[in-house]
């Protein structure tokens, strides 16, 4: 899941003279959800889109020491917290994080992004309540912020309200038509309402908006098996594993598309590789299962 900046960060006036937020700080924190790039290592609970690689330990202690000298230069800057806030999200420090998007919020009360952000950090932390009221504050003061429909969007989901869910994605790809998160998390909706024609149709949007996310390809695979398409469901598995070869699900889904397909030892391959990585996943347990 990403977390969203407000708006591009600007070097504030007071950085002028003195020490500025280095690149590679910038280039490390300024993430989004929606729109905006994928925030690596942010992952909600159940499916998501985008899994990135880990951030380095290393360059992310640089990076938030970078963001605090900022703060400390600038302590008004509702931004450079937001910036923070996300940094601090991305390695794990949910804590830390609403810290700081509740410092920014109160620097700045309709900061739709640190709102968004702030719910974004507080699900991760299961407070589901929490983050709901956030996304709808952060929808309230800016009814135009595609990324808080996608991220109300996916709790509702999470908790089963498939039909507002549905509304959110609706209207975040109305705002924002370039949104691979919408359209994949939308696809996840017509999944589960056992309409894999349509959720075809939005992966297939998902993945020409963001053609390096594992998630799409893994749940257009699914569609086209359930979809009798066995040939091009195990492209698609395959596509996810060239960017994550360690998806246990992934492997099991593949050995299943094979096994379908009538190809037994090339599934029996993938279902022990799906069980090298993870010895209870249950596709890959009943598939080797089958003999």
């Amino acid at each position: 899941m990403g977390f969203c900046r407000a708006a591009t960060l600007r070097r504030p006036a007071s950085l002028l003279s003195g020490q500025a937020l280095t690149r590679g700080a910038a280039a490390l924190a300024i993430v989004a959800l929606a729109g905006c790039e994928t925030a690596s290592g942010i992952r909600p609970p159940g499916r998501g889109i985008a899994e990135i690689a880990d951030t380095d330990p290393n360059s992310a202690s640089v990076n938030i020491n970078s963001l605090s000298e900022v703060i400390r230069r600038n302590p008004s800057s509702a931004e450079a917290y937001d910036t923070r806030g996300v940094a601090y999200a991305r390695v794990g420090r949910f804590q830390e994080a609403v810290a700081d998007f509740t410092q920014a919020i109160k620097l700045e009360p309709n900061n739709s992004a640190a709102y968004t952000n702030r719910a974004l950090a507080l699900r991760q932390m299961g407070q589901s309540d929490a983050a709901r009221a956030d996304f709808d504050r952060a929808i309230e003061v800016n009814p135009k912020h595609a990324p808080a429909y996608v991220g109300r969007a996916n709790l509702l989901r999470a908790q089963g309200n498939l039909d507002q869910a549905l509304a959110d994605l609706d209207q975040a790809i109305r705002l924002n038509p370039e949104s691979a998160q919408a359209f994949h998390a939308r696809g996840l909706i017509h999944q589960k309402h056992g309409d894999d024609a349509r959720a075809v149709t939005d992966f297939d949007n998902a993945i020409d908006r963001d053609p390096f996310a594992a998630a799409p390809y893994l749940a257009r695979g699914e569609s086209l098996v359930t979809l009798g398409k066995y040939d091009k469901a195990v492209e698609d598995f395959n596509a996810a594993l060239n960017v994550d070869s360690k998806s246990a699900l992934a492997w099991a889904w593949l050995g299943v598309a094979y096994d379908k397909s009538g190809n037994r030892s090339k599934a029996r391959e993938s279902f022990q590789r799906a069980l090298t990585l993870d010895p209870q996943q249950p596709l890959a347990k009943q598939g080797m299962g089958r003999g």
